[in-house]
């Protein structure tokens, strides 16, 4: 699969520090350009963004740490002085050891006549009055940071999240490491009001936890080299737009139904329809030209009615699922949504995998059942995709992650392990992959937190499955459909009042944008 991968995916690559550093030198040596120089174009950025946002009336207060990410604080500092505003510098330099750009960028801030107020602390630090009206630069610490913040700056860190000041962060909010923040002091970490981060946006700032500490995000292009970003492998993507269309299946002049593909969900109990209607849906709405939905003879009625397109199979329970079918005659089969964990059900469950050949999703209850029942997680067949929220991935683990990093790391190790496909899901949907690869799903907003968003996901899943998109097509596809029909849904409705069958709803305009 790892060939695929690549020919589909050329969206935003996330690089850790070692490598973020290695695009800063690699820039400096081909563009070239000096490395002072290169501090000098991501400080016009950077101010162009605050002025943006922020006139000339507003205090700003830039605190500077010693290193690169103080250099650029100082550059920010100097421009944003010649341009009229009011700026109070404090540069911390509590080792008498400055970079040597940061050194050079305090002599040209020093000798600006412009700049008011110069404070550069070595030893004893006397807090400036911080209101809700003053702007803080946090430019301390960048994403070079290995370790927790401790001493003065951690009391600094404390002092400045005490008060009402609105802070922008360069780079990242000082404190936060640019992946795994998992044993970190998070008292110790700038909580942002603005983040503007160079070039790229680091693993920290997809993961759920470090919100708070990031707030609203701005990836600002200071043209770093794009021959490194192309030829560098990077362990972490985010799919974008570009790299979905290439996936879309055209259908031919001569298609019928029996060519595009039959799909098998197998869902719902009694008290749990919905969950099998609005899967179906889904599956429908994805492309496959059949689906059949097994689920107990109690659902009969309302599925005939909610979903006529579908094709109806029913278990010989009234309320269960509680014998596996034939799956030979299908393309793609989907089991979970609404399933329940009658002791039957699972029995059956397992015996379904055990004897179905062609590509699954695994979903809600399906995984659930794999939880209480761990040792089958070894019976599993290669490929096979699991759609787990985090409290269904930390029940499948058995102990709960100490944070969204190691969650993810646990999540690629699974997938590896298994040879599967595991769709962590929340704001960036993460999908990792048998070859250890993670991508970032760049759709969605908060108002598919709903119940029933994930038994969609599923449906859609399996019916691009079916429609004869590969593993990784289907998983990477369906989830950017997914957040996309989302997205178009809370545009037109707001974000309070969507609910899952509104992203079914909107799928259709979803695949015309993909299309256009």
């Amino acid at each position: 699969m790892i060939n695929i991968y690549f020919v589909f995916l050329h969206g935003m690559k996330i690089f850790n520090s070692a490598q973020i550093q290695e695009l800063d030198k690699y820039t400096i040596e081909h563009e070239p350009i000096s490395s002072i120089d290169l501090m000098e174009r991501a400080a016009k950025t950077l101010t162009h963004a605050i002025t943006d946002k922020w006139n000339d009336r507003t205090p700003i207060m830039v605190f500077a740490g010693p290193g690169n990410n103080g250099g650029d604080a100082l550059a920010v500092a100097r421009m944003l002085a010649e341009q009229n505003y009011q700026v109070t510098v404090y540069l911390f330099n509590v080792n008498e050891h400055l970079s040597e750009d940061c050194a050079t960028n305090k002599k040209r801030l020093t000798e600006n006549k412009r700049i008011k107020s110069f404070t550069e602390v070595t030893v004893n630090f006397d807090p400036p009055k911080l209101d809700a009206g003053t702007l803080v630069v946090d430019g301390l610490f960048g994403s070079g940071l290995n370790k927790p913040l401790g001493g003065g700056f951690a009391s600094l860190v404390k002092f400045i999240n005490s008060t009402p000041a609105k802070v922008v962060s360069i780079d990242i909010p000082s404190g936060l490491m640019t992946e795994d923040n998992s044993y970190n002091i998070h008292a110790n970490i700038i909580k942002a009001d603005l983040t503007l981060t160079l070039q790229q946006k680091k693993l920290a700032m997809l993961l759920a936890d470090n919100q708070q500490y990031i707030g609203e995000l701005r990836v600002l292009d200071i043209r770093l080299s794009h021959e490194f970003i192309r030829n560098t492998e990077a362990h972490y993507t985010i799919l974008e737009e570009t790299d979905t269309r290439p996936m879309l299946r055209q259908r031919s002049n001569f298609a019928h139904k029996g060519t595009m593909g039959s799909a098998l969900l197998i869902a719902g109990s009694y008290g749990m329809a919905g969950a099998a209607v609005l899967a179906t849906r889904a599956c429908l709405r994805s492309g496959a030209g059949k689906v059949t939905t097994h689920t107990p003879k109690l659902n009969y009625s309302i599925m005939q009615v909610s979903v006529p397109e579908a094709v109806m199979q029913m278990d010989h329970e009234e309320t269960y699922f509680s014998s596996p079918v034939d799956a030979e005659d299908f393309d793609a089969v989907g089991i979970g949504p609404g399933l329940g964990q009658h002791e039957n059900t699972a029995m059956a469950m397992i015996a379904q995998i055990r004897h179905t050949t062609c590509p699954m999703v695994l979903d809600a209850d399906a995984l659930n059942i794999l939880a209480n029942h761990r040792a089958w997680m070894q019976q599993m067949p290669k490929n096979i995709i699991m759609t787990p929220h985090p409290k269904e991935f930390d029940r499948m683990t058995g102990s709960s992650s100490n944070g969204c990093y190691e969650r993810l790391i646990k999540a690629r190790d699974m997938a590896e392990r298994m040879q599967a496909y595991i769709i962590l899901k929340g704001h960036y949907s993460a999908l990792c992959m048998p070859d250890g690869h993670i991508t970032f799903n760049s759709t969605g907003n908060p108002g598919m937190a709903t119940a029933g968003s994930g038994d969609v996901l599923t449906g859609i899943i399996t019916g691009l499955l079916a429609r004869g998109h590969t593993h990784t097509q289907a998983c990477l596809l369906g989830m950017y459909l997914h957040g996309l029909a989302g997205d178009l849904a809370a545009r037109e409705m707001g974000e309070e009042s969507l609910v899952a069958g509104d992203i079914i709803k909107y799928m259709s305009q979803a695949f015309k944008r993909l299309n256009d």
